[in-house]
């Protein structure tokens, strides 16, 4: 009930939680993955539940991580997308619905800057500024205009100018340059923030906010920082 130190895990600069699994990114470019592992969301080649780090294969060169509901992505220095876990609506975006032990490349992706992760889908922001998802679709949450999940990455319509992502469970954010919010997906609960309870196949600016500088998104809800 109090805070521990996790063991074994110098030189940590990012981590990433998933449903029932943790991931940390280490200076030297490394992932290390610990918790729930029944879908190979750990990525050290097993199922076996890990109660402390392992490492995640031999994945090097990682700038970036994300974590989905038992899914797991990484980008790597050469603007890569890695992926391994759960794989049943194609969130590995590897071109199957196969779950991975360890990482696979995503592919056709280059250039990547950032990476998101929902429960069963995967978002990246290219440095061009374009938005690309891939996985579960059945609310709109990949921005395409569809609702045809996508087992490689597809182009979330025309939304540009993107420099950050975020996912929550069946949604997705993106921040633009000009500081708007702007979202996409289920939107039982407002989550989408478009003043409707509308789910969204394309992207909708949130309402009311401007020079937004960070963002977050909860399983059904969604935040927002303003300056700073």
């Amino acid at each position: 009930t109090s805070p521990v130190g996790v063991s074994g895990l110098p030189g940590v600069i990012a981590i990433a939680a998933g449903s029932d699994h943790s991931l940390a990114l280490k200076s030297d470019g490394t992932v290390w993955a610990w918790g729930k592992n029944t879908s190979g969301q750990l990525g050290d080649g097993t199922k076996k539940k890990r109660t402390t780090p392992v490492q995640v294969g031999a994945l090097t060169g990682v700038t970036a991580i994300a974590a989905g509901g038992d899914h797991s992505l990484a980008v790597k220095s050469d603007g890569t997308v890695w992926a391994w876990g759960y794989n049943f609506y194609g969130e590995l975006g590897d071109g199957t619905t196969t779950n991975r032990t360890s990482p696979v490349q995503t592919s056709g992706l280059t250039g990547v800057s950032g990476i998101a992760a929902g429960s069963n889908h995967s978002l990246a922001v290219k440095s061009d500024g374009t938005v690309w998802a891939w996985g579960n679709n059945g609310v709109g949450q990949l921005g395409d205009g569809t609702t045809t999940s996508r087992t490689s990455p597809v182009r979330s319509g025309t939304i540009s100018g993107v420099t950050n992502l975020a996912a929550g469970a069946h949604h997705s954010l993106a921040l633009k340059s000009d500081g708007t919010l702007w979202a996409w997906g289920f939107n039982l609960y407002g989550q989408v923030g478009d003043g409707t309870t509308t789910n969204r196949l394309s992207a909708v600016q949130v309402a009311g906010l401007s020079g937004v500088s960070a963002i977050a998104g909860g399983a059904f809800f969604s935040l927002a920082a303003t300056g700073g």
